[in-house]
């Protein structure tokens, strides 16, 4: 597993504020039942949505249809946030996923993704299936499944106030 450099963003920061650890961000990735993403519209405007994904690999997986808003946007901007956390003011950490969102093809990879999918889901709702390098939706059609490999990730810790900043080495 990849390990980021973490900062505190002192502006935006409760004085003497502690960062959220990576291993307390991770929890809330693992945990996290809905995700909104963030997309741009090839017209420049903001595309937001809600979708479940899963951390997989390093990396958040989720799925869409090929003629959804968030799969054509992807296709001409594959910049993406996708954010979880709570709404509460007094508790509670935040998390906002910065990368790319990338086209998964991989047979290998969708079967894990499948895998923490069912996991995650007891298997009842989000039961996909893969197969020759595609994804499938247990209603038997076909869904585009996009991995994001985090650039930043962003905690933020409420009630204690703590922007903290999760830093990946590119290469």
């Amino acid at each position: 597993m990849k390990t980021p450099t973490t900062t505190v963003d002192e502006r935006f920061s409760a004085a003497g504020a502690v960062p959220v650890s990576w291993t307390d961000t991770l929890a809330v990735l693992d945990s996290a039942e809905l995700f909104w993403i963030s997309t741009v519209r090839a017209n420049g405007q903001p595309n937001v949505t809600p979708l479940v994904g899963v951390w997989v690999d390093d990396a958040l997986h989720f799925t869409t249809g090929d003629d959804e808003q968030k799969a054509l946007n992807i296709r001409s901007n594959p910049h993406v946030a996708l954010t979880t956390g709570c709404n509460g003011w007094e508790g509670g950490v935040d998390v906002v996923v910065e990368g790319d969102a990338v086209l998964a093809t991989d047979q290998a990879a969708l079967e894990r993704m499948c895998a923490v999918w069912a996991a995650k889901w007891d298997g009842s709702t989000w039961e996909f299936t893969a197969r020759d390098g595609h994804m499938f939706h247990p209603g038997g059609f076909e869904v585009l499944a996009f991995t994001v490999v985090p650039t930043k990730v962003f905690a933020f810790a409420k009630g204690s106030f703590c922007h903290t900043v999760h830093r990946f080495a590119t290469t």
